[in-house]
């Protein structure tokens, strides 16, 4: 990919009597963070740092800033849109060495963390507390990263995105400025929500060091189960019902009989292949019971099969871990494909009547095109598997995106979720959220970072 600026080479020089040999320019590592999951062709960058601290963070910027190179903050490289890569190429911020849990308020359900920190490394570190963090999207994200794309996942249901879980950041400015957005406190009416801000702002505006975050306590009684339906039509009407009858289940997600048969040749498990939703149940032994009768009871009225239930914490674990995997079990579909992924969400009274018009529309693809999501939110997504050496494949599956994110929009929905706009859904999101909305985020962009230094080519669509 052609790069729109030229690569000061004295700036490694600078990095490197700042941060030794914690700074690389080797092929390997430039390569490592040159791509991700996404179907987009690599773009590496010039050189990648590892800073340990916020203020190293704010001196590399403040490098960076005086030659004019572009800065690509790095989690661990899971994101599906493009966002970690280095179009103009410039400097790769890897902030995993950040990986210190700074503290723990058990009295107010909180946590101050680096960014570099992932979610399994935050609930190893409290599991002794009786609390966990719920903000789980499959991949061991980092809570940085997760913060940066207003991650969600399947818990999300019940417990929110990372909107709803994040209380403050730490962000290191383009111009070198370090600011706190927010303090501790549940709730706050000073000034602007800087938080929301950034939240979601996926390294566009500032590059996160620091999060607090929310914690939970671990229910009394926790159970999963799965359910085999006679179609996908069974399986979102009975989370609609669900859902609308006030069921506070805690997780919800949806796979087609194609990613079921993906799942159990990856995973050795022996799920019916049939249209399944994954379940899980929070609160005391008595109410889950009771969930889970009622959920039982909805489901036999849609075509739902018997519950297989996994009750033991390892169970639980092997199940949703399962679920996880599904993405790179249905890559197996279609061996050396990468994915095309949607991401579209709907109010959930009109999940039925998008799924079932995307389901009919996916018939004629030329290849299968496995479904899965977090139906309880009203997010799925479909995987389309592309040849990369083929790029008409490319633009027939963003040709079926593209009429998914128009039937989610009429629908009253959005283009992403869960995943972000990235590289990917630039387009979308303009055609989302209209022409003045994207010149409020342009003018955002602008004063924040007006050199376009920060993750330049993400998110806002070319001018």
């Amino acid at each position: 990919m052609n790069k729109a600026r030229e690569f000061d080479e004295s700036v490694v020089g600078e990095l490197k009597a700042l941060l030794g040999e914690r700074v690389s320019t080797s092929a390997a590592v430039r390569e490592h963070h040159g791509k991700d999951e996404s179907y987009f062709p690599y773009a590496l960058p010039d050189a990648v740092v590892f800073p340990e601290s916020t203020e190293e963070v704010r001196d590399v910027v403040n490098i960076c800033r005086r030659h004019g190179v572009p800065m690509i903050p790095f989690g661990v490289g899971t994101s599906l849109e493009g966002h970690i890569l280095a179009v103009q190429g410039g400097v790769s911020i890897d902030l995993s060495r950040m990986n210190q849990v700074l503290a723990v308020h058990e009295a107010d359900l909180d946590a101050v963390v680096q960014a570099g920190v992932t979610r399994k490394q935050l609930n190893e570190h409290i599991k002794h507390t009786g609390l966990f963090f719920p903000v789980d999207p499959g991949a061991d994200a980092t809570i940085g990263g997760m913060a940066a794309t207003r991650a969600s996942g399947t818990n999300a249901v019940r417990y929110g995105t990372m909107r709803e879980n994040v209380l403050a950041l730490k962000v290191v400015l383009a111009n070198g400025r370090v600011i706190q957005t927010s303090g501790r406190a549940k709730k706050s009416a000073a000034g602007y929500d800087l938080t929301r801000l950034f939240v979601g702002s996926e390294g566009t505006l500032g590059i996160i060091t620091e999060a607090t975050v929310r914690l939970y306590p671990v229910q009394e009684a926790m159970s999963a189960a799965v359910c085999a339906f006679d179609s996908v039509d069974g399986c979102t009407k009975t989370v609609i019902q669900t859902i609308q009858s006030g069921i506070p289940i805690a997780r919800c997600d949806i796979v087609c009989d194609k990613t079921v048969a993906a799942i159990n040749r990856f995973k050795k498990t022996d799920y019916r292949v049939a249209p399944t939703v994954f379940f899980e149940f929070h609160g005391s032994k008595s109410s889950v019971v009771e969930q889970a009768e009622a959920v039982q009871a909805i489901a036999k009225e849609h075509g739902g099969h018997d519950f297989q239930w996994a009750t033991k914490p390892e169970e639980r674990s092997q199940l949703w871990q399962a679920r996880h995997d599904a993405y790179f079990a249905c890559l197996q579909i279609r061996p050396g494909s990468r994915a095309v992924s949607t991401d579209v969400c709907v109010p959930i009274s009109r999940l039925a009547e998008c799924v079932h018009e995307t389901m009919e529309d996916v018939k004629s693809y030329i290849a299968p095109v496995p479904l899965l999501g977090h139906i309880g939110d009203g997010n799925f997504h479909l995987m389309f598997l592309v040849d990369p050496a083929k790029p008409e494949e490319t633009e027939l599956a963003k040709a079926f995106n593209k009429r998914l994110v128009e039937r989610a929009l009429r629908l009253e929905g959005t283009c992403t979720g869960e995943h972000g706009v990235g590289m990917g859904k630039t387009g979308s999101l303009q055609l989302e959220l209209g022409d003045d909305a994207i010149d409020v985020m342009r003018d955002i962009k602008k004063a924040l970072d007006p050199e376009n230094l920060l993750n330049p080519g993400k998110v806002l669509p070319p001018a």
